[in-house]
């Protein structure tokens, strides 16, 4: 390294050096010699300016090109994302054209299921008028009927439970049998015996007396009268069997109603429900109907 610094500064000194004897011998030329040197030295200068126009020039060319390649490249961005731009125009279009096929189809579907809810109602209420005036004996042994028939076992059970009403009520009697009609083998609760009456206000008027009593019973034992209704209304009605066992156990009252809505007696008045959803919304008003049914509704 100090040996690159000495060599470095032998150069500058030689330089120094040409340059005052240059200097001196260019002082002592000749005016003719003197010209002549000058003339080759613009020469010199013109050669050395030529040389680097070239080079600015080739510079300038490549810049050129670079420039061109430049705006050649941005050319194509803006046209690869003028595609782009357009295909995903296209796509939204695709996309709102589905979502409006979806809602078509939805708002289809939402009325075929109200059409079907419609039907399904229509069917359970004439089924149910078909069995307005039933009531259906549950909890009678198997082949009690055997002994005595159905329209007596019938009569016993009224006249056990509610004489003041024997003579209008036993006469009533257009139809009796077991159901179903084949014993399940599998199924240790004997069948329920369906009495068909003539009038819906005899059967109403028995089950409410059936209420009332809260305890019915043939030759002793408890049994159950029920009103004798379509599957479909059964199951909804099983759907509030959970809310129906709190409401009775806090004491208000609970009722159900026909086809499947619920009642009951809170702050002095009776309230009744058609389904969960309304419950629900009434229970938000009273908090502590909202604690008791937690988990239910």
């Amino acid at each position: 390294m100090k040996r690159q610094r000495n060599t470095t500064q032998m150069k500058e000194q030689t330089r120094n050096t040409e340059v005052q004897i240059n200097e001196e011998e260019i002082g002592k030329l000749p005016e003719k010699e003197f010209r002549i040197m000058i003339v080759k030295m613009i020469k010199n200068l013109e050669n050395k300016m030529e040389k680097m126009q070239e080079s600015i020039n080739k510079d300038l060319e490549e810049l050129k090109n670079k420039h061109t390649e430049t705006n050649n490249t941005i050319t194509e961005i803006k046209n690869t994302l003028e595609g782009i731009n357009s295909r995903i125009s296209e796509a939204e279009e695709r996309i709102s054209e589905l979502e409006d096929k979806m809602v078509e189809i939805t708002s289809e579907e939402q009325n075929k299921v109200k059409r079907m809810k419609r039907t399904e109602d229509s069917l359970r209420d004439l089924w149910d008028n078909i069995k307005c005036t039933n009531i259906q004996i549950i909890g009678v042994p198997e082949e009690e009927e055997k002994k005595k028939g159905y329209e007596k076992i019938f009569e016993e059970i009224i006249v056990e439970n509610f004489p003041n009403m024997e003579k209008e009520i036993v006469n009533q009697v257009q139809e009796a049998q077991r159901v179903p009609y084949r014993i399940n083998p599998r199924r240790n609760m004997p069948r329920h015996i369906l009495i068909k009456l003539t009038k819906t206000k005899h059967k109403e008027r028995i089950l409410k007396a059936a209420r009332e009593k809260q305890q019915v019973t043939y030759k002793g034992n408890p049994i159950c009268l029920t009103a004798d209704l379509s599957a479909e209304t059964l199951q909804a009605r099983r759907e509030w069997q959970d809310i129906f066992k709190v409401l009775k156990g806090k004491n208000l009252q609970p009722r159900l109603l026909y086809p499947a809505r619920i009642s009951f007696k809170t702050d002095g008045e009776i309230k009744s429900f058609s389904d969960k959803q309304k419950l629900r919304e009434f229970s938000t008003t009273k908090p502590a109907l909202q604690q008791m049914l937690k988990g239910l509704i």
